[in-house]
């Protein structure tokens, strides 16, 4: 693949729940501030979200099991919450921003993988506006760990992260809380951080970890094959030492 690692950034996390308001609450309890995103009418599902900056947790939920079940359009990522849910709430994939989804699409072109036409993808928030994206997802797996997705936004960067911020959507009760590192389990972690950066140009930083933008994906043996934690710095000493578990998914706060 073209190097592209100094646009790639840590998007997003998808963990899938039954309850978003049981989501909500696990973490606001602890002063992190979560929020209902919206409806995605064409997939059957709802989300809620949690910003750190513009990195952020995505809660999704099957609001519509017949649409979730039928979508009108098919979208991997909706998709894929009718394979763990209701049984496994679960930690899932990593979305990776880029600013040029079409050269990520190109890259891949021969790869062998199972690569999805770039898709639009849209979304109204609880105040009725339209939230527009592009995305390009990867079907299977490489040794049994899930392939990240790929996310282009409509609007720039700049410009979401101070919509964000006027809307008061990435500060916390708790202070200044930032989302370090993501924990990807694997049955062959070197193997699969070499296969992630020959595939999509990544950036390696240690035998077993991946740097995007700042954040860290460290690779860790086990059979799960996902996404299993996430860590955060936060400079509360209240919330420093929590673990919240919520289903399989682990998020660990440490002071900074």
């Amino acid at each position: 693949m073209t190097n592209q690692k100094s646009e790639f950034q840590l998007d997003h996390t998808v963990h899938y729940v039954n309850d978003l308001e049981e989501a909500k609450a696990a973490f606001q309890k602890h002063g992190v501030n979560v929020f209902h995103g919206g409806s995605h009418k064409l997939w059957g599902t709802h989300n809620a979200l949690a910003y750190f900056e513009l990195t952020y947790l995505e809660f999704i939920s099957v609001e519509n099991w017949e649409t979730a079940k039928n979508p009108p359009e098919p979208n991997l990522i909706a998709q894929s919450a009718l394979t763990y849910l209701p049984e496994q709430e679960a930690l899932s994939r990593i979305a990776v921003r880029t600013d040029d989804l079409d050269a990520v699409s190109d890259s891949l072109k021969g790869s062998g993988l199972d690569v999805s036409p770039i898709k639009q993808g849209k979304r109204t928030d609880s105040e009725g506006r339209l939230i527009e994206w592009r995305m390009l997802t990867i079907d299977g797996d490489y040794n049994g760990l899930l392939y990240p997705f790929f996310i282009e936004w409509k609007e720039a960067d700049p410009e979401r992260l101070k919509t964000l911020q006027q809307k008061g959507l990435t500060t916390h009760p708790a202070g200044d809380i930032s989302l370090e590192k993501a924990v990807m389990e694997t049955a062959d972690p070197e193997a699969a951080v070499r296969n992630w950066h020959e595939l999509f140009g990544f950036e390696t930083i240690s035998p077993v970890e991946i740097q995007l933008g700042g954040k860290i994906l460290h690779f860790k043996k086990g059979t799960a094959g996902r996404l299993t934690e996430l860590h955060f710095q936060t400079n509360n000493s209240a919330l420093a030492g929590t673990v919240v578990t919520l289903g399989s998914g682990r998020y660990v706060f440490a002071h900074s």
